[in-house]
């Protein structure tokens, strides 16, 4: 993992960015419109994670709402998996969530996503239920994980 890897709150300037890894990442992207709206919103907890002469490589959306939160994306670019950067980023989305009073966060991943899963177990999310093809394109089960921060 780079010591040089910054992870900070996103701003507007980094939303195009944002949606290019959104778009490689993932099968129904959510839209620049969509990330500049959430921008506003005091319960989305916005991450980007930078890395010099790279840019953004990375992002995580966590909502709150008192003390649960959601990961509803995190995502890095293709190119920059397999470092460790998309632990990095959670250890600093689970940061940010305890400093808003978070003491439980869930998320979905797709069933066959391998190493996002093990990335999430290693930071101790468990296995608490399964949505049915709750995916499109390719339609599969999203396996709801958990963990108590």
């Amino acid at each position: 993992m780079p010591v040089t890897a910054t992870v900070r709150s996103m701003r507007a300037a980094d939303v195009q960015s944002v949606v290019a890894i959104e778009r490689a990442a993932f099968t129904t992207p959510w839209s620049a419109p969509t990330f500049t709206a959430l921008l506003a919103r005091p319960r989305a907890g916005m991450l980007v994670l930078e890395l010099p002469g790279a840019g953004v490589v990375g992002y995580a959306i966590l909502w709150c709402v008192l003390d649960e939160g959601e990961l509803a994306n995190l995502a890095l670019r293709e190119d920059h998996r397999g470092r460790g950067l998309g632990s990095l980023l959670l250890d600093q989305v689970v940061v940010a969530a305890r400093a808003r009073g978070v003491r439980t966060i869930v998320l979905e991943v797709r069933e066959s996503n391998l190493r996002a899963r093990a990335m999430y177990a290693s930071r101790g999310f468990g296995e608490v239920g399964r949505r049915r093809d709750y995916y499109d394109d390719p339609r599969e089960d999203a396996l709801v994980l958990r963990s108590e921060i």
